[in-house]
């Protein structure tokens, strides 16, 4: 760790920050937004009691609504459905339904737009769209499309598609603020302002097989499936995320976006509660880094997560530590197989403090885990694009959603329950008797935690 921290210093980059303990410390009631608008203090907390009588105490509830208003800067919604979208098959076909559906406007941003089977669909069905007068805005990131030819975009660009390429790798058409270590790892669909998909699902084709078949392959017949989770929402949470992805749009200096109703009046579509939490390098801190740090930090029974890409800074790495040894039950599933050697081994050269400090390590076998989850409390629950390394933190443009109540985090402890049943539990002594060969890697890899 002391070479990452000579790295940075020789660099003379920016650092994530502390979280405050104050910022835990709130005692102003917590007012939700809603269709109509911002819900009295009295209307508020009638919703938070409902929530928290469904499952949970309101203790555990209310703390985390308390430390999460102290640091998020987007509100607090409610009357939200969430549905929750297990792995590539089930997302898509979700997402092509939407699509089919639009009638006025598809706002869609992406890290990876592959030229394949999968992206082809996607672009037949957003030309279509196109063709029959519905606006389709697109953002996709320069680094995450080098492999897509150029030839595709154009294609798009014909149809009347408008195109943003976010951070473009070429610096003669990036402009002045050409920053190629910034990256958009943000994955969103919008559709009419009203349907809403986020998480971890790229546009490629690793992810047309499903994860939990017997047999988990993707569409290469020797490359493993990809295991990943999105969540569909819709209700006022939709609005939110409609500001950050046109907020993202006006940033990067795109053409002026056609006019559409990117804002039609809200309406009430369930009875989850919803916050969406957007993260950019150049603010003062991440948002996502910070409420989880938080959540962790005031865990009072459990803490679960689920990530692709784990190579924890200082503070986040205490966080799980001092939880497990104040006695919360701390489980992570990580990775066994990746598509990025250097993260791999990176976290893996945390599993020792870890593992001594009382924390559960498992890693998924039979896929590529490529989800990115924490479940809190069996009341706090975050999926998005983040990932728990520095580069989300610090270099990506990320997107989440937390949904707080115990009927949502049901469904997302079952699915924690079922990956749990699909990996292999990693032991202090198991690895403490690892090969020499693993440990070098482990030790060449942090070397380069901040930058990967």
């Amino acid at each position: 760790m002391l070479l990452v921290s000579a790295s940075i210093g020789l660099y003379g980059c920016s650092s994530l920050p502390a979280v405050v303990p104050d910022l835990a410390v709130r005692h102003t009631p917590v007012q939700l937004e809603g269709a109509k608008g911002t819900l009295s203090v009295t209307q508020s907390k009638a919703v938070l009691a409902k929530l928290a009588a469904s499952g949970q105490g309101s203790d555990i509830l209310q703390r985390h609504l308390a430390l999460e208003e102290a640091i998020a800067g987007s509100p607090l919604t409610t009357g939200n459905d969430v549905k929750l979208l297990q792995d590539g098959p089930a997302t898509y076909q979700a997402m092509y339904a939407a699509i089919e559906s639009a009638q006025d406007h598809i706002n869609m941003e992406t890290y990876i737009l592959e030229d394949d089977e999968v992206g082809q669909r996607f672009a037949e069905a957003l030309m279509a769209k196109q063709r029959a007068g519905v606006q389709v805005n697109l953002i996709y990131d320069s680094v995450g499309t080098l492999g897509t030819p150029a030839e595709f975009f154009q294609k798009l660009a014909d149809s009347g598609i408008a195109l943003l390429e976010f951070n473009p790798v070429n610096p003669l058409t990036a402009g002045k603020d050409w920053s190629i270590n910034q990256r958009d790892h943000r994955k969103l669909l919008i559709v009419d302002g009203r349907t809403a998909f986020l998480g971890g699902i790229n546009i490629s084709s690793v992810y047309s097989g499903g994860s939990f078949s017997k047999r988990a392959h993707s569409a290469q017949s020797d490359g493993l499936a990809w295991r990943d989770t999105d969540i569909q929402v819709t209700g006022p949470v939709v609005a939110e995320l409609q500001k950050m992805f046109l907020q993202g749009w006006e940033k990067q200096k795109g053409a002026a976006a056609v006019a559409r109703n990117y804002f039609p009046k809200p309406q009430a579509a369930g009875n989850y509660v919803v916050r969406a939490i957007a993260a950019a390098p150049d603010e003062a801190y991440s948002q996502i880094y910070g409420t989880l740090i938080s959540a962790i930090n005031n865990a009072e029974t459990s803490v679960q997560i689920t990530n692709a890409y784990f190579a924890p800074d200082p503070q986040l790495l205490e966080a799980l530590q001092a939880a497990a040894k104040r006695g919360v039950k701390v489980t992570l599933i990580l990775p066994s197989k990746t598509d990025s050697w250097l993260i791999f081994h990176a976290g893996r050269g945390f599993y020792t403090a870890l593992l001594q400090a009382g924390v559960k390590i498992y890693e998924r076998h039979g896929v590529i885990l490529h989800a990115k989850t924490a479940l809190i409390d069996g009341v706090w629950v975050t999926i998005g694009s983040t990932n728990l390394d520095w580069r989300s933190f610090l270099h990506n443009y990320e997107l989440n959603a937390v949904v707080l109540g115990a009927g949502f985090a049901s469904q997302v402890q079952a699915m924690f329950d079922k990956d749990l049943a699909k990996s292999d539990e990693i032991t202090l002594e198991k690895w403490q008797n690892r090969a020499l060969d693993l440990r070098f890697k482990e030790g060449f890899a942090r070397i380069w935690s901040y930058w990967l």
